[in-house]
């Protein structure tokens, strides 16, 4: 069996790690507000593109003046700081990872297949960097610097709405990746890539 080197093995532990405290933060981000839509502005009030059922705050109505008549979730401060703090961990990694796989010609994969060869690439070089572009997008402080990324991506709440999508491609890949490590000898797989045995 070929050798993960060590630049692979540390890149997933830590991406591993980076990315399970994203999908968690992810997700009670989103429970705060679960419906995303497409353009600048989205609110209860807006009509949503795509609503998710995860929380209470997905109830419509509920409104008595310029009150809820219900209480919301709203726990939205650490979720965020979280989610921040992973994503900076994962596209530091990430940028290693692909400066070291570069420099060190990783990226030809010859034992791969052409299909794994292609999910790998989209991933490392297309998925990856959407997802951090969509991301510093919803930033403020960020396209007050850089404007054209509101342009680009036709607001903030686009940009929210495809930082989603590609969160979910991402997810079915890293499932798939999973199994198909799983179904190729789980232990001998899981050694290799943390001690490289």
């Amino acid at each position: 069996m070929r050798r993960h080197p060590w630049f692979v093995r540390l890149s997933h532990a830590v991406a591993a790690a980076s990315l399970l405290t994203l999908v968690f933060s992810g997700i009670e981000i989103l429970m705060v507000h679960p419906r995303l839509y497409w353009g600048d502005a989205g609110n209860d009030l807006t009509p949503a593109l795509l609503e998710l059922p995860i929380s209470r705050n997905y109830k419509h109505g509920g409104w008595q003046g310029e009150a809820r008549t219900y209480e919301i979730f709203n726990e939205n401060g650490w979720g965020r700081s979280l989610h921040f703090l992973a994503a900076w961990w994962l596209a530091f990694t990430g940028i290693a990872y692909v400066a070291t796989g570069l420099a060190r010609r990783h990226f030809r994969m010859p034992n791969y297949g052409a299909a794994q060869k292609t999910a790998y690439r989209l991933v490392v070089f297309v998925a990856a960097p959407l997802m951090v572009a969509t991301g510093v997008t919803m930033s403020p402080a960020v396209t007050s610097a850089a404007p054209i990324l509101l342009r680009l991506f036709g607001g903030y709440q686009s940009a929210r709405t495809i930082h989603f999508a590609v969160f979910v491609t991402l997810l079915l890949f890293v499932v798939g990746h999973v199994v198909m490590v799983a179904r190729s000898g789980f232990r001998r797989q899981l050694r290799a890539i943390t001690i490289g045995e």
